[in-house]
């Protein structure tokens, strides 16, 4: 079934709040064969659209660990938003998402999340012709993140702290930022470096942005499961505990950030930060806060 069929479809038994809320989501699964998948449509490399598809650095690792959990599972793909994502994993809606949202104390009150598998520093992508360089040289220009993002709070303190008297626009998804960006209705966008990185990646001129700034802030990035789903988040945290020991997990990561991508076989051109090599030397599930203050 087409995706955007599955989200209205799945929408619609949600929306009279009919939906039960399961515990056990593989005990589900098992029963079912099936798992609904919440993935993004412009979070490249770690969960973007393809085509009809979904791929990316959290999308394969997700496939790997559920089919390695139950055989000849069917996996079924829903696009989620920043703002529903929550929402529809609570509700039941999705049973699992594979994004690329940030873990962090807040969101911890409300769903749970695997070990870490990705560490990102939130920048700001801007044209090179700007000749833009550091948040300084942002006072009195327009600003845009994505709605629903961890961002939206740092741009409100970055511009109180420094009085920069910035225009901060919030768009829907990653996709419409970018888009803001270039077409010049927006100075900067700011948003996590792997982020930024994908969507410069995709863009018709790559060569025409670049990233910049010291980063504001830190955070984590992990496959995210309902807060109650302890049989779930078991299982894929020693999955994920395997593939990490194995190398397996480094191998992926090289793949989808250190190597030609679809759908231009660009290269995104992160190496992996130190942060995440300690995290895959010793899994955790640290929120953000934990990271503050660290380089």
């Amino acid at each position: 079934m087409n995706a955007r069929f599955l989200w209205i479809a799945l929408l619609a038994t949600s929306s009279a709040g009919a939906m039960a809320q399961p515990t056990d989501t593989l005990a589900k699964a098992r029963e079912s064969g099936a798992i609904v998948m919440g993935v993004r449509e412009s979070s490249s490399p770690l969960s973007y659209a393809l085509g009809d598809s979904f791929t990316g650095y959290h999308v394969e690792l997700c496939e790997r660990i559920l089919k390695g959990l139950i055989p000849r599972l069917a996996i079924r793909y829903m696009p989620v938003t920043s703002q529903n994502r929550i929402p529809l994993l609570q509700n039941g809606t999705i049973d699992i998402e594979c994004g690329s949202t940030s873990n962090t104390a807040a969101r911890k009150q409300q769903v749970s999340f695997a070990v870490t598998t990705y560490v990102t520093e939130a920048r700001f992508a801007v044209k090179a012709a700007s000749n833009i360089s550091s948040a300084d040289q942002l006072a009195g220009k327009t600003i845009v993140t994505t709605t629903g993002t961890t961002l939206v709070q740092r741009l409100r303190k970055l511009d109180k702290d420094k009085n920069l008297g910035a225009t901060i626009v919030l768009a829907k998804d990653h996709a419409e930022s970018f888009l803001l960006l270039e077409s010049g209705r927006a100075d900067a966008f700011a948003m996590d470096d792997n982020t930024l990185a994908g969507n410069i990646a995709s863009a018709k001129s790559p060569g025409d942005y670049r990233i910049v700034g010291q980063p504001l802030g830190v955070e984590p990035i992990a496959i995210m499961i309902r807060k109650e789903d302890a049989n779930l988040k078991k299982a894929v945290d020693e999955s994920l505990a395997k593939l990490m020991a194995s190398r397996e997990l480094e191998q992926l990561y090289d793949k989808w950030l250190l190597k030609p991508i679809p759908p231009r076989n660009s290269v995104i051109g992160i190496p992996m930060s130190e942060s995440l090599k300690a995290a895959f030397a010793a899994p955790n599930d640290n929120p953000a806060e934990a990271y503050e203050g660290k380089p």
